[in-house]
């Protein structure tokens, strides 16, 4: 049996890679996956960036608004909702086009990585467990990018069950868990082409900051204030997420506006830095050169639309008869 076929965007925040996904979309009959971990939730769509439905252009997308913001999105309920999305849409003849920065969203989906869990709490583990619930995911991330850096790059902050494995084994292990990490790709059950989106580093920061100054002004502290005011608190998972946490500190008088905005533009860009580390990592990903006005460089477009289209050819050539 031949393998379902999907075009994977990546790339750091803010390097369109959302408009890429829709145009791709329009181009070859796609539908839009969204491996972005916090899109998933409802009542956040300013600070997350969602595309309006005028910009999805017609091209549906699917994992976008699809649990409440009181509830929580694991890597393993994520990976579970792609694969029966990526189901249903090359079902229907469609191509599945994912697109997002969540490196270990993406990882798990394309090397069909298991997120189940097995082990028995240890003392380390109740430890850190504890802490976690008394001071929050910020703080528990920031444990562990004091104590293997190298790691913590490899996570999102918001991924607690693996940052809170990571300080388990450098609390009991005689190596850090970066040394023992495998990057090696695996095989998984699909036929992958994996693009790329990158810039200049100080271009795109730049960018990140008018970025957040642009969410800043259409509405984001109103957006906290409403998803509050509906029962969503600072433990909430969601409200842990760049640009939301800075805003609730903002409300509750811990940081003034200039103080948020600044944070805020500052975690991203660390943010932006994790992410293409991560990604560099991957030797599939073809990447192409964005400038700074956001279109591609000279030569970057149509090299790419070349591979896709050799992509999409051999997807025609395996499918049977």
């Amino acid at each position: 049996m031949s393998k379902t076929s999907i075009v994977v965007i990546v790339g750091p925040t803010g390097i369109g890679k959302s408009e890429l996904a829709v145009a791709i979309g329009k181009r070859w009959n796609g539908e839009v996956v969204s491996a972005d971990s916090m899109q998933v939730y409802r009542g956040m769509d300013i600070g997350t960036a969602k595309l309006t439905v005028d910009e999805m252009q017609g091209v549906r997308h699917h994992l976008i608004d699809v649990i409440e913001p009181t509830q929580t999105c694991t890597a393993a309920l994520w990976k579970t909702w792609a694969d029966e999305a990526i189901a249903e849409i090359a079902g229907r003849g469609r191509l599945p086009v994912v697109c997002g920065g969540t490196g270990l969203y993406i990882r798990g989906l394309t090397d069909d990585l298991d997120f189940s869990t097995g082990s028995s709490e240890s003392p380390a583990r109740a430890h850190w467990r504890a802490f976690l619930a008394e001071h929050g995911n910020t703080a528990l991330y920031a444990a562990l990018v004091e104590r293997d850096p190298a790691r913590a790059s490899q996570l999102h902050p918001n991924d607690t069950k693996r940052v809170l494995r990571a300080l388990e084994v450098h609390d009991t292990a005689e190596r850090p868990m970066s040394a023992n990490y495998d990057w090696s790709t695996r095989e998984g059950r699909y036929r992958v082409l994996m693009l790329g989106l990158c810039m200049e580093r100080e271009v795109l920061y730049r960018r990140v900051d008018d970025r957040v100054d642009t969410m800043w002004k259409a509405g984001l502290v109103e957006e906290v204030a409403a998803l509050r005011r509906a029962g969503v608190t600072g433990e909430h998972t969601c409200l842990q997420a760049i640009g939301y946490k800075e805003v609730v500190d903002l409300l509750d008088h811990r940081l003034t506006e200039e103080q948020a905005i600044d944070t805020i533009k500052r975690n991203t860009r660390r943010f932006v830095k994790r992410q293409m580390s991560w990604f560099a990592r991957d030797p599939r990903i073809h990447w192409f050169a964005k400038t700074s006005d956001g279109r591609f460089a000279d030569g970057e477009e149509q090299r790419m639309w070349e591979i896709i289209s050799s992509f999409v050819e051999g997807i025609s050539k395996e499918s049977p008869e």
